[in-house]
């Protein structure tokens, strides 16, 4: 059984996600919910759960200074959240599971399957999510899931992505390429649209990393590193517009 807790300052919130638990994860075992940041501490110190879920926006105290303040997090976290597109931004890019409310079951049960599939990295997450807060808006370190488990990274030394059926290469300045189980489509979305550009379905490029346009059908680009690029025909005129030619 994986143990539990469930907190969130709304009474609603927390029966829902419960009765979810009981009727679709029966895998969980829930020893305890908590209705703030203080009684959440109390509880993940005395029974010292596999996972936590967390809502983000509580009075008093929210989710992250809760967080701050407990001294171990051994726990797998995903947190609960109403709609706030900034957040879970914020959250996806530091490789956290999260529920948005109300609650899918779907969603819920994906989130609950991958507990175990990764090694406990909530600190290093919690490192990179409070670094991008601090950007003000400017998210740029990203947490990229291996079969080994998430490495942090600046999308700064990010030269290509590649797609492979559901993972993605990702090629680097100073790093060895590495395979990431996520697919392009979701890099793409978390991606900011100013400096990367997707110029074929295979294929996500950091602009500031082209070494040379080639011209060809729909053409290609060379990138720093030497990968060779096409550029889909239907995205030929726009890609030349973005690079000013």
């Amino acid at each position: 059984m994986v143990t539990a807790i469930i907190i969130d300052d709304e009474e609603n919130g927390r029966f829902a996600l419960k009765q979810k638990l009981q009727d679709y994860c029966t895998d969980i075992q829930l020893l305890g919910e908590a209705e703030n940041g203080e009684e959440g501490i109390r509880l993940i110190e005395k029974h010292k759960p596999r996972v936590v879920f967390l809502d983000i926006e509580m009075p008093r105290m929210d989710g992250f200074q809760m967080l701050h303040r407990l001294t171990e997090k051994n726990f797998h976290l995903i947190f609960t959240t109403a709609y706030d597109q900034y957040a879970i931004k914020a959250i996806k890019f530091a490789a956290f599971d999260y529920l948005l409310k109300p609650i899918d079951i779907e969603e819920l049960k994906l989130a609950v399957s991958r507990i175990n599939e990764m090694p406990q990295t909530t600190e290093k997450k919690l490192s990179a999510l409070e670094h991008n807060f601090q950007e003000k808006n400017v998210f740029n370190k990203i947490g990229i899931p291996t079969m080994e488990g998430i490495n942090f990274f600046d999308i700064n030394d990010i030269i290509h992505l590649e797609a492979h059926s559901n993972y993605t290469t990702i090629y680097f300045v100073n790093h060895p390429k590495l395979i990431a189980s996520k697919t392009l489509k979701e890099f793409e979305e978390l991606l900011p649209g100013d400096i990367f550009y997707r110029p074929h379905h295979s294929h996500i490029i950091q602009l500031k990393y082209i070494k040379r346009y080639l011209k060809s059908d729909g053409g290609q680009v060379e990138m720093q590193n030497g990968n060779i690029v096409d550029i889909a025909r239907r995205k030929k005129d726009e890609f030349l517009n973005i690079i000013g030619q």
